[in-house]
């Protein structure tokens, strides 16, 4: 046991910080009862009244895609530096913290994540509302088989002028909103239509069936990505949206923001 012991100590020894993510309040008052510097918790919500916090606006299923938020986070609000060593404590398997990471914050690429979430015109959880909305869409489809969606939301004016409509608008006069349980149905029914969905930044749904028309030049996305992926790179390098893509021929979900793929999501591994 004294190997291992010594193990544990060269994976916690001189590093600038922990992230904790998630705990209870027990965890969190057992890691901060040495007197040391408090842990940054990143989580859902501050349910433990941390002094240090990231907000975690999505449940990331692939551990390194929350340490990696984790990691923006703490770096964007001052609580680490860009070149950080820190140790990660996350429970992978259980509620429980089992699983131990050190990292140092420049081995990872930035990728715009928390930039997406945190300095986006959309309120945040307008964001998580329309991750939720793909993310079950991509799962279940649309009466069985797979469908595409592309959701614009933020700089809503702005998007609807570099736009135009395939279609009559059912959300013309309506001032539904997304996260609505009813809405989310209804925005799953219209995906199996051509066009985008418009929302704004406080959620409501502006318009569906638009066609995007920004010019698509100078906007690089992955091969193997589709005209769908173009236009929301485009529509986010010309406004102060983001984008949130279906595709449907993998069914991953893609997030773009200022005509950048930011984040990817499994829907079946989420």
């Amino acid at each position: 046991m004294s190997s291992l012991r010594s193990i544990f100590e060269s994976i916690t020894a001189d590093v600038d910080g922990v992230l904790l993510f998630s705990p209870s309040q027990d965890q969190y008052e057992e890691v901060t009862a040495d007197g040391d510097d408090p842990p940054i918790v990143v989580g859902p919500s501050n349910e433990v009244d941390a002094a240090t916090f990231v907000e975690l606006p999505l449940d990331f299923s692939d551990p390194t895609e929350r340490i990696r938020f984790g990691l923006e986070g703490a770096i964007a609000t001052d609580l680490l530096a860009g070149d950080a060593v820190v140790v990660c404590v996350m429970g992978m398997f259980t509620a429980a913290p089992d699983t131990i990471v050190r990292v140092r914050a420049d081995e990872f690429s930035r990728s715009g994540v928390y930039d997406l979430f945190a300095n986006s015109r959309a309120d945040p959880s307008v964001i998580r509302d329309v991750f939720e909305v793909a993310v079950e869409l991509g799962r279940k489809g649309q009466k069985g088989k797979p469908v595409g969606a592309l959701f614009v939301v933020g700089d809503a004016g702005t998007v609807m002028n570099k736009s135009r409509p395939l279609s009559y608008n059912p959300f013309e006069k309506s001032h539904v909103h997304v996260g609505d349980p009813i809405v989310n149905v209804m925005l799953k029914e219209f995906s199996r239509l051509d066009g985008a969905f418009v929302i704004s930044d406080s959620g409501k749904i502006v318009s569906a069936y638009r066609y995007l028309e920004p010019a698509a030049e100078g906007v690089d996305i992955p091969k193997g990505l589709g005209a769908r992926h173009m236009a929301a790179g485009a529509i986010t390098r010309d406004t102060g949206s983001i984008a949130v893509v279906l595709s449907e021929s993998d069914g991953m979900v893609r997030a773009f923001k200022a005509g950048e793929l930011v984040l990817e999501l499994d829907p079946e591994a989420y």
